[in-house]
């Protein structure tokens, strides 16, 4: 596996993984979109614990998207903190971003992906669906529930995670 699937052309924004350097313009990217809580708000800590599960999109070394593949369990893994800059909306990237995580997936082994969004047209173009309801099996649910990680607790719907989720749409896509 390389580290950048996509070359950039002139103008064209280069996909590759994130490095720790990275991470001030991921949490500047995310701001905006934090503060109209179309995505949740972290800590840089945050970032840096789960970095290596994230792509930017980077041009002329601006930070212009971003997006994480965050593994849940064997089967199953979130897409997370996709997005990107204002001036590039519309233009593709999101797309490229999803489809490079969606590659990666497909690499580890992964055969669904999660996401809770309110973007559900461009998510359905993309091929997820709505889900209403758990994803998993009970098993697999108890097992999940251990887990510290607020998006597990998302993913599972908990009551303590719904005033954050309100208007999100919990959704899936079979690999």
């Amino acid at each position: 596996m390389t580290s950048q699937r996509q070359p950039a052309d002139h103008g064209t924004p280069a996909i590759r993984r994130a490095r720790t350097g990275d991470v001030r313009g991921i949490r500047a990217l995310v701001a905006p979109l934090a503060e109209r809580r179309v995505l949740v708000s972290k800590d840089a800590v945050a970032y840096f614990e789960s970095l290596q599960e994230f792509r930017v999109a980077e041009l002329d070394g601006r930070i212009v998207g971003c997006g994480a593949l965050h593994v849940m369990w064997e089967d199953l893994a979130e897409i997370r903190t996709l997005a990107v800059a204002a001036d590039q909306v519309g233009t593709g990237l999101g797309g490229r971003l999803l489809e490079e995580l969606v590659q990666d997936a497909r690499d580890i082994g992964v055969q669904r992906l999660f996401c809770l969004t309110f973007e559900t047209g461009f998510f359905t173009r993309h091929g997820f669906e709505a889900i209403e309801g758990q994803a998993v099996p009970t098993d697999v649910y108890a097992e999940l529930l251990r887990s510290y990680d607020e998006g597990v607790a998302e993913f599972l719907d908990l009551e303590r995670v719904k005033p954050n989720t309100l208007g999100n749409t919990r959704m899936l896509r079979t690999l």
